[in-house]
């Protein structure tokens, strides 16, 4: 608190008149502490070296009516949580600035990927996408660090990836069309090459016909577009989620028995079926159903994301966690020992989250 006084002082106060009731979301908060940060240090931080946040890319001409509708939820939000600590723009400022946010915030997340916080980090955002990334973003406290994992010539550009790579080329191109406005030219979103392997369907005497698989992956879309929308809601769902998690699961295994009808476990639709029903087990402490779903995960896994995937690293080390926690510490040592060789690439040999595994290790 101390250490963070000149940014926390805004909310304070506020976070005590509010109570349970002070519920702004992150990307307001994230953006209140901008404008604070604006107004205090109005010269160049020392993460705006190469671009400043007055220098983002907004795509305001792009912005569709329901876009626009919520950056004034946003703004009216703004006003009401941080009315009396913060003095603001016009409308039109604002509307720039919560486009700009929108557009180039990054996610925060733990070694099992999950979610943290927001922030922004101005010349990390200068970096382009790919769905073939050379380099890999991770956090170290509240520093963004960069590193590469393949070789990067001299002068060949650098790139990471703003999505989830797990999903085929028309999925990640709508994804990346709705949050940032263009289509990937990358080799894979060209060739297309590990899109028959996402998208597999299962061997059967009978096959099913391009109009089943074709209703199949709409339907599969339709159930993962819900699940994302429910994560916006996700404080609420914190709450009542006990309640939900046998309906939460049963959804899930609904899911996967109507879609394993037509595609292979190891299609891509399945996997993420799979994850959120992992997800729910591991909530409710059911360690072993948890387990099941991440032996299912972890080889397709392997296979659909690049090397040295954060995803992949993630899995690995909740299997490692699980292994230990059932008392198989032979099968937990293996996991977690290759979570450590992808996680010592991505986030550095010397990273805190690299000692606390070990220091797992050597405690079981």
């Amino acid at each position: 608190q101390k250490e963070d006084w000149p940014m926390h002082k805004l909310e304070c106060s506020a976070m005590c008149a509010f109570g349970q009731n002070w519920n702004p979301s992150e990307t307001v908060r994230l953006t209140a502490r901008i404008l604070a940060k604006q107004k205090t240090h109005p010269e160049r931080t020392e993460s705006e070296k190469l671009l400043a946040v007055k220098e983002f890319e907004s795509h305001l001409d792009k912005l569709d009516n329901e876009k626009r509708e919520l950056i004034q939820n946003d703004i009216a939000a703004l006003h009401h949580f941080y009315s009396k600590h913060l003095e603001y723009p016009d409308n039109a400022a604002l509307v720039v600035l919560f486009a700009q946010v929108n557009c180039n915030g990054f996610t925060i997340e733990d070694e099992e990927l999950s979610h943290l916080g927001s922030a922004i980090f101005p010349d990390v955002a200068l970096m382009n996408h790919s769905c073939c990334p050379n380099v890999i973003v991770t956090y170290k406290g509240t520093l963004a660090e960069v590193r590469a994992v393949k070789e990067i010539e001299p002068g060949e550009e650098v790139f990471t990836s703003y999505i989830d790579l797990l999903y085929p080329t028309e999925d990640r191109n709508d994804r990346l069309r709705d949050s940032y406005f263009f289509n990937c030219d990358c080799r894979e979103c060209i060739t297309k090459e590990k899109d028959k392997e996402k998208l597999e369907i299962r061997k059967l005497n009978d096959p099913p016909s391009a109009e089943t698989v074709r209703d199949t992956i709409k339907y599969a879309r339709n159930v993962i577009e819900e699940f994302r929308r429910a994560k916006h809601y996700k404080y609420i769902l914190c709450l009542t989620l006990t309640l939900l998690a046998c309906e939460l699961l049963e959804i899930c295994e609904f899911s996967l028995d109507k879609m394993g009808a037509v595609f292979e476990d190891s299609n891509v639709y399945m996997l993420h079926m799979m994850y959120q029903a992992m997800g729910v087990c591991l909530y409710v402490q059911d360690w072993e159903g948890a387990l099941r779903y991440g032996q299912k995960i972890i080889r397709p896994y392997s296979k659909h994301y690049p090397s040295y995937s954060l995803n992949v690293a993630s899995m690995w080390l909740k299997l490692g966690r699980l292994y230990m926690a059932l008392e198989n510490r032979t099968a937990g040592v293996k996991a977690l020992k290759r979570a450590i060789a992808i996680m010592e690439v991505a986030h550095g040999k010397d990273h805190p989250y690299i000692s606390e595994i070990k220091k797992e290790l050597e405690d079981h």
